[in-house]
């Protein structure tokens, strides 16, 4: 049995919050880069130059890649001969809280009604599922809140099949416009119930963008549905060009034989994701 200390999980998380606030992972900037290179609109290449350039300022300095420096999202695999010592859900939520002080990031959870700041970011949203083996895995996501206000989740009949998933899909981001910040990251969730599929397509958002889907059937659909995202014209901030999505990735779980439950998870183009293993 491996047994891992509360200390090293929290000062790993605590790491992993700043880094997704200041560090664009390398796979976007790659993906960025390529749509300035293919961009026939002068004005959608500039502010895909803007963004390389805001990335190169963030790391330098230190300073968040966005003001909107997000909630703190947490994917977490457990391995079955993993011992931790202490609460995971609670250190988890101070590392997060520590690093949201340490970074100065700025602080966005409020009480749903009232508005009221929690002043502290907390409570962290965490995802733990348990895995065979002796790893702890965390992956945090930073989701700002103009991405997650275009997401949606709905749910199909079966008969509407790949073509009412690809009409929904296509139709969100043009409905969305340029309120997520474009250019997007668009993560799919397919099956599974009408909860676990707003989940999947949230975690499929971190999958590299230069990870091709191991399925060949939804690598393909990823394909079609950025194809039809792009033609959309919308462009890098909404100010029109080829670029208005980098990526779509897509998860799928077994569903009901009654349902087809759908989700649109929708990420900017400051993808704050990063990943630790223990």
């Amino acid at each position: 049995m491996k047994v891992i200390k509360a200390e090293q999980i929290h000062d790993a998380v605590v790491d992993l919050v700043l880094k997704a606030a200041r560090y664009l992972p390398e796979d976007v900037k790659t993906a960025i880069r390529v749509a300035r290179n293919n961009e026939t609109s002068d004005s959608a290449k500039e502010i895909l130059g803007q963004l390389l350039e805001n990335a190169d300022l963030a790391k330098e300095s230190g300073l968040p890649l966005c003001q909107d420096t997000g909630l703190g999202v947490f994917y977490v695999e457990i391995g079955d001969e993993v011992q931790i010592e202490g609460n995971i859900t609670e250190i988890i939520n101070n590392a997060m809280i520590d690093g949201y002080q340490k970074g100065l990031l700025r602080k966005s959870s409020c009480h749903p009604l009232t508005r009221k700041n929690t002043m502290d970011n907390s409570p962290a949203v965490i995802h733990f599922t348990h895995v065979a083996g002796d790893k702890l895995n965390i992956k945090h996501m930073a989701k700002g809140g103009g991405s997650e206000n275009m997401s949606r989740c709905t749910m199909l009949t079966p008969a509407q099949g790949w073509e009412g998933i690809k009409e929904f899909v296509v139709r969100r981001m043009a409905e969305a416009g340029p309120n997520p910040c474009p250019p997007t990251i668009v993560g799919v969730g397919i099956g599974g119930t009408f909860d676990l599929a707003p989940s999947l397509a949230k975690e499929a958002l971190f999958r590299p963008l230069s990870a091709e889907n191991p399925d060949p059937e939804l690598a393909a659909m990823e394909k079609e549905l950025l194809d039809e995202i792009n033609q959309l014209g919308i462009g890098p901030m909404g100010l029109g060009g080829k670029t208005t999505c980098l990526g779509v990735k897509i998860a799928m779980h077994p569903c009901h034989i009654a349902s087809l439950p759908l989700a649109v998870n929708v990420q900017c183009h400051s993808s704050r994701i990063k990943e630790v293993t223990l």
